[in-house]
């Protein structure tokens, strides 16, 4: 018998039983299978009831059950239903993203006050983290000398979320047999946690979360993702291990490499994060540091995800250098390399939207100075002083660099930007002079737009 401890996380009990029979509390969690469907529905709906009603009078624990959880709780009925709801949604996002479907019921203790509740009614490695007002999850395996079996079962305070947080680590236990390292499994029980509906890749997590990781010194990577950490150590842990989780996950440059990774350590191969990622360690190093100065609730990773295919190059001659800049993204290629000291010319055609109520403007952008086609200066994983521009003009580059481009706004508010601009670019006095675009419609000034105490930056 081999057992992993920790406050906020795991636990593994494993045996090895032959021959491998399921125990009579296990038949009951799974039911009977063969019932028909319209008897699924009225068992269901009597359950629902009977569990109800047995709340209203009892203020201790009760039974609630879904498709794939059975819950004992002492919430309120209207609060554990709402939690069922909300753990069958995170168990159908997680199981889509690994690609395996949970095949047995996921058994909860959630609790809302100790004292409602009998101390028998625990495990007591269950019971010591509950009342530290924390979350664990126990599983037991066993094996008929061919197959592997796992039961998980969640101990968890009803406060911030904590079975969210959770069953993602009960349905790799009874998926896979294991979490993970630590920093891949406590990274991605974070993310479970605020993954919402409709693959919504939106930075969710708690303020605080946030707040911490802008004001703290960036963590190196591979500090992160190093192999002996211990679960349950701090919340500032936590942090760090879901806000690279997070990058690698939503990163379009990254998160096709981070799923096999993911699998392979799930599935106990001879993975790691140095061997997948070490030959991207300057590009993975450059987003990750841009994706912390960033951070806020609605950033989109995938949105700002750095275009490092695009060739950039110095026009010779009168050559014209054509881009489309969509307002719906971060700094994206103008394929334009620039030398210091050198003039430009530019022009944008085109219209677009820094927000679904706002109107649609030109590169030029609206009066608060949102929607408004900016640069700036990429050179050796280094960005420069933005660089204003608008529908037409000229400027002189400051320095060498690479020029990329953006439409103005929140970087935590691109998502629902739509529309976008075609960009010309040339060499200022060489050849034929650019035309400046076509009218667009400008937006007026409104109300949002003189009243906006918010900086663009």
């Amino acid at each position: 018998m081999a057992r992993f401890r920790r406050c906020m996380g795991l636990v593994l009990i494993f045996a090895v039983l032959l021959p491998a029979v399921a125990s009579a509390a296990e038949k009951r969690i799974r039911g009977k299978g063969a019932s028909a469907e319209s008897s699924k529905k009225k068992s269901a709906a009597r359950a629902k009831k009977k569990a109800d009603s047995k709340h209203d009078a009892d203020p201790g624990p009760a039974d609630y059950h879904s498709k794939n959880f059975l819950i004992h709780t002492d919430l309120p009925a209207d609060e554990a239903w709402d939690l069922l709801k909300r753990l069958e949604t995170e168990l159908s996002l997680i199981s889509r993203y690994w690609g395996r479907a949970n095949k047995q019921t996921i058994e909860c203790y959630v609790v809302k006050d100790l004292q409602n509740w009998s101390p028998r009614a625990f495990d007591p490695i269950g019971l010591l983290s509950v009342e530290r007002e924390a979350g664990v999850t126990i599983t037991n395996g066993r094996s008929n000398g061919k197959e592997f079996f796992a039961k998980a079962t969640v101990y968890a305070t009803s406060k911030r979320d904590t079975p969210m947080h959770e069953i993602v680590h009960a349905y790799c236990a009874q998926t896979f047999g294991t979490p993970g390292p630590v920093w891949y499994a406590e990274g991605m029980a974070e993310m479970g946690h605020f993954w919402q509906e409709d693959d919504n890749r939106s930075v969710n997590c708690d303020p605080y979360y946030i707040k911490y990781l802008r004001d703290s010194e960036p963590r190196p990577m591979l500090e992160i993702a190093k192999a002996d950490q211990v679960s349950g150590d701090s919340w500032q842990n936590y942090a760090w291990r879901w806000a690279l989780c997070h990058l690698l996950a939503n990163n379009t440059n990254y998160n096709d490499r981070f799923r096999p990774l993911g699998l392979g350590l799930l599935t106990q191969q001879r993975v790691s994060f140095e061997e997948v990622y070490g030959p991207k360690a300057d590009e993975i190093a450059f987003e990750y540091l841009f994706f912390l100065q960033h951070l806020d609730r609605g950033y989109r990773v995938d949105l700002c995800s750095w275009d490092w295919k695009t060739k950039f190059v110095h026009p010779s001659g009168s050559a014209i250098l054509n881009s489309k800049i969509n307002s719906a993204g971060g700094w994206q290629a103008s394929k334009l390399r620039v030398t210091e000291g050198e003039e430009y010319e530019y022009s944008a055609e085109g219209t677009w939207k820094s927000a679904d109520d706002r109107e649609a403007t030109s590169a030029d952008g609206a009066p608060d100075g949102r929607s408004r086609l900016v640069g700036t200066l990429f050179d050796n994983y280094k960005l420069q002083d933005s660089i204003e521009l608008g529908s037409f003009g000229t400027f002189t580059a400051k320095h060498d660099g690479n020029l990329v481009l953006r439409c103005r706004d929140a970087w935590h508010e691109l998502a629902d930007n739509t529309g976008f601009v075609k960009v010309k670019l040339k060499v200022k006095g060489v050849g034929k002079a650019l035309e400046p675009p076509a009218p667009a419609i400008v937006a007026k000034p409104s109300e949002a737009d003189t009243n906006s105490d918010q900086a663009v930056k």
